[in-house]
């Protein structure tokens, strides 16, 4: 009689296990915002021919799996507002439900790093505006970084950020400009604001193109997917490739005299050191070329009374490349490339009363150990002390003096496998493809740096990507916010042969060419020393200006300033915008070019809507504006307080 009833219960498991549960994509999950005033599309997977009805708001629609499992309803377009409960039911009985939906706006940023870079790596910027921000109605949700070179998928990977509330906390890991935007429309609209941040730093554009697009125009791009198509070859790729960095990290500290002879220590005498300039790189050498390996630097630092004991910040600019930093002795912070901000909190007690040391590790693996200029090197205390705008009132500054010691030199670290990342569809297969249909207001798209060693191509790239994308949502209008390149790296005073104001051009070609794209400059928002410029709120409120014109029409709003023309008589150019801008009688950044192609630098004045341009040259043929990688001098502006941004123009009269 048991024997029978154990194998009725199996029977009846496995006749139960047979029907699939209906599923639902990682979007749908409790705290959600849909899109208000459009469709919105619920989808998901269940039996070929079950019966699927789904309920929000008291509104219903209803469909019939595919022979696939596949199925979509699309439920009334609604007006802003909530908490509501989607209902899913399927005709056994089966009932999904997610709680605290809210209808609003919805927007998706996608790009590379600085869409990426997070609240926590500009809070020191906004330190107040961040403490003080909580709203409910605002909801993140980052997409987990991942990747597919045989095609596309049909869902994401699970997130911790999850259409979590706007709270420091929440936020403190998701993007900075994705945060502010939701603050800016929420300000403008007081509507539910739904954040889709999508992004992966350092990849380029065409990793975020279809196949299929890429395969009629770049049929090599996909070519160089197919060699990765081999997943044993990958993942033996890297594995080799973690097992080699691991091998060259031992081998590093068995040699390294600073891990035998405990270099970090308080009491270690280091009198006989070699005393260096951090701004030197002579030091970081040897043989001409950078020191691969270790290298450990000591600083000693007076501490008085006052200050002994207290918490404080040790802010070490940016360095290059890892570190391992202590500060008497007891490891502080460490960093593993080059571009994060150093800033390591020093806990109560720490600090002692007289001489304290900094002890620097830096782990190299290829260039010059360097410190980054224009960075702060201090330690902060007070309560003011994670604020860099201003800088806290109570510091002590570093000296840009160290005492040096060889650690130990090292063969290159092999490096293998791939970076599937930045492969062409990688990233649209597994990351973008799996979002749509999901119902959105705007797009905004952040990225270019990784493009810029051959901007040429960019245009027709970009112009193809907001094309795939649309395609895919089925909105051939559907709105696009493009931010150009922010200025970067060592300013020129003459003119220069810039890929980062080529591609910058591209994209301002694309926005003036395709239909509900705009363009958000960041021109004058970056940073000459750090590739990740901390202005991301005003970043922010620049999109959401593109986004009134472009979402709600309001045709009052007047986005960056624009040529409306352009005359020369040949010892003057006179550019007439479109807009009013600030009077100013010497304008930078403005050069003329005969027929020869030459640029030259032009003296310009603001004038009402104009720009009149001295030519240097007789005869000009072209102008340009802010065409350098970091056009630092750049002060043209609407009076709006928006830039005019980079371009290059052909004059009337003059031949290509």
């Amino acid at each position: 009689m048991k024997k029978t009833l154990t194998v009725l219960c199996a029977v009846l498991f496995c006749a139960f296990d047979m029907y699939a549960k209906v599923t639902l994509p990682q979007l749908f999950q409790q705290g959600m915002v849909v899109q208000r005033g459009k469709p919105i599309p619920v989808w998901g997977k269940a039996d070929a021919g079950e019966r699927i009805v789904v309920t929000l708001n008291k509104k219903q629609a209803a469909t019939t799996a595919a022979a696939d499992g596949r199925w979509r309803v699309d439920l009334p377009a609604m007006k802003a507002g909530g908490p509501y409960t989607i209902e899913v039911r399927s005709e056994r009985g089966e009932v999904r439900e997610i709680g605290d939906v809210l209808v609003g706006d919805v927007w998706l940023c996608s790009g590379q790093s600085n869409i990426d870079v997070t609240v926590e790596r500009v809070y020191p910027w906004y330190t107040k505006a961040i403490d003080t921000y909580e709203n409910t109605q605002i909801r993140l949700f980052r997409v987990q970084n991942e990747t597919d070179t045989h095609g596309v998928r049909d869902d994401i990977r699970p997130t911790s950020i999850n259409w979590k509330p706007v709270s420091k906390q929440n936020a403190w890991l998701f993007s900075a400009v994705g945060y502010f935007l939701g603050r800016c429309q929420f300000d403008k609209t007081g509507v539910p604001q739904g954040i889709i941040v999508n992004s992966w730093g350092g990849t380029p554009i065409e990793a975020w193109i279809s196949a299929d697009s890429l395969q009629q125009t770049f049929p090599q791009m996909i070519d160089q997917v197919r060699l990765y198509q081999n997943d044993d070859y990958v993942r033996t790729q890297q594995q080799a490739n973690a097992l080699m960095n691991q091998h060259w990290n031992q081998m590093l500290d068995e040699k390294d005299p600073g891990v035998k002879g405990n270099f970090t220590s308080a009491d270690y005498d280091d009198s006989q050191w070699e005393q260096v300039s951090q701004y030197a790189q002579d030091w970081a050498m040897s043989g001409g070329r950078g020191i691969v390996g270790s290298l450990w630097l000591r600083q000693h630092v007076t501490i008085d009374k006052a200050h002994a004991g207290q918490p404080a910040r040790l802010l070490l600019g940016t360095l290059f490349d890892a570190d391992k930093t202590y500060v008497n002795g007891r490891l502080v912070g460490t960093t593993g490339y080059q571009y994060p901000p150093r800033r390591y909190d020093l806990p109560e007690g720490l600090l002692r009363e007289g001489d304290n040391v900094i002890t620097v590790r830096f782990i190299n693996k290829y260039g010059v150990v360097h410190f980054i200029k224009e960075k702060p090197y201090l330690i902060a205390f007070g309560d003011d002390r994670q604020s860099l705008n201003p800088l806290p009132q109570d510091i002590i500054p570093l000296s840009e003096t160290w005492r040096f010691h060889k650690g130990a030199e090292m063969p290159g670290c092999p490096s293998g496998g791939a970076s599937l990342q930045n492969l062409p569809t990688t990233l649209y297969n597994a990351v973008l493809h799996p979002l749509a249909p999901y119902a959105l207001s705007g797009i905004v798209w952040y990225q270019g740096e990784s493009n810029t060693g051959n901007p040429q191509p960019y245009e027709q790239l970009l112009t193809m990507m907001i094309g795939n994308w649309r395609s895919l949502w089925q909105q051939p209008d559907l709105p696009f916010v493009v931010v150009q390149l922010a200025n970067h790296m060592a300013p020129s005073d003459g003119p220069q042969n810039s890929n980062w104001a080529r591609l910058r051009e591209a994209q301002r070609q694309v926005a003036k060419k395709m239909g509900n794209v705009e363009l958000a400059s960041a021109i004058d928002l970056g940073e000459t020393v750090d590739i990740h410029p901390l202005r991301k709120r005003e970043v922010a409120e620049r999109i959401s200006l593109c986004f009134d014109r472009s979402v709600y029409k309001n045709k009052k709003v007047r986005l960056m300033p624009e040529v409306v023309s352009a005359v020369s008589d040949g010892s003057s150019v006179t550019l007439t915008f479109d807009q009013p801008l600030r009077p100013c009688a010497d304008l930078y950044e403005f050069e003329v070019a005969g027929q020869d192609g030459r640029f030259q630098n032009a003296t310009a004045r603001a004038d009402g809507n104009r720009v009149i341009i001295s030519s240097p040259v007789a005869q000009p043929c072209r102008v340009r504006h802010a065409w350098k990688d970091n056009p630092i001098r750049l002060n043209a502006y609407a009076e709006t307080g928006l830039p005019v941004g980079p371009f290059d123009m052909q004059l009337p009269l003059c031949k290509e």
